[in-house]
């Protein structure tokens, strides 16, 4: 049984259609804006579905006081899925005196959750703050069908060689050549970006990463192909944390971005739901 926080609202009505049977959960605030939260339904296990997204702090919250409100009603196992994981970059000390964020936020979940689901985490090695168990759900499968038959011959690319391996399982998926961005600095302002040990000249390219923000990487990566010869350029991202305008400037400077729906954007065509229900699945 699944419970929907309001960080998956924009899921639960494929959700539903996919099969998913869901606990009816109320989730409102207090006139002084203190969260509420209410389970309406009972049983011995659930699994909680909530992005983390703005505002990131109340979704969190609200993650945990639904985790309790299942723990009083006498659920005895519980899994969360969190398909957008907010404070996923922060992952390490920069500065003395830093929190590791991620694993604050983790630890905290850990209090009520047995397992946690995370789609494309930033850094793979963070769910080990976990202190269940934890998994990284790929989207590889639904960037590959979304963009497959659009794509063609081509190749996929990744912005750089961190993201290498996201690249990699889709173009395996595909059957297609893939590779990442080298960056080389020519200049204390300047830096140089280029496919590694690929010839994009008349084939189109998918670039994949996790996280698009700003849309600069993006942008000038398109731009560096377009030189080159590239034949259509897409960009398939899982998760949309855009700042303001992102969309429009990246929108103008490739053939099509399209997003996963763990974040809702207006161009969160790939959906995720399916790997969501068929965690259910695969533990029946």
């Amino acid at each position: 049984m699944f419970v929907i926080g309001s960080g998956a609202k924009h899921l639960e009505d494929e959700m539903r259609q996919l099969g998913a049977e869901i606990i009816e959960v109320e989730l409102r605030k207090f006139p002084d804006g203190e969260k509420y939260v209410r389970v309406m339904g009972s049983g011995s296990e659930a699994t909680v579905v909530s992005s983390t997204f703005y505002p990131q702090d109340e979704r969190i919250l609200e993650l945990l006081l639904i985790g309790d409100a299942l723990r009083e009603r006498g659920f005895e196992k519980l899994r969360a899925v969190v398909p957008y994981f907010a404070y996923s970059r922060q992952d390490r000390v920069v500065k003395e005196g830093e929190p590791v964020s991620v694993r604050a936020v983790m630890r905290a979940l850990g209090l009520y959750y047995d397992e946690l689901y995370v789609v494309d985490i930033h850094n793979p090695r963070t769910l080990s703050y976990f202190p269940g168990k934890a998994i990284n759900v790929s989207p590889a499968r639904a960037i590959a069908e979304y963009f497959g038959e659009k794509l063609g011959e081509g190749l996929v690319l990744a912005p750089d060689k961190g993201a290498l391996g996201r690249a990699k399982a889709v173009a395996e998926l595909l059957g297609v050549e893939y590779s990442h961005f080298e960056k080389r600095r020519i200049s204390p302002t300047e830096v140089e970006m280029r496919p590694v040990e690929v010839d994009v000249r008349g084939k189109n390219v998918l670039i994949v990463d996790d996280i698009i923000s700003t849309g600069g990487t993006m942008i000038k990566a398109s731009s560096i192909l377009r030189k080159l010869g590239a034949g259509r350029i897409f960009v398939g991202v899982t998760h949309g944390v855009f700042a303001e305008g992102a969309i429009e400037r990246v929108s103008k400077a490739v053939d099509e971005l399209a997003v996963t729906n763990t974040i809702p954007t207006p161009v969160s065509r790939i959906s995720i739901v399916p790997e969501i229900v068929g965690l259910q699945s695969a533990r029946e």
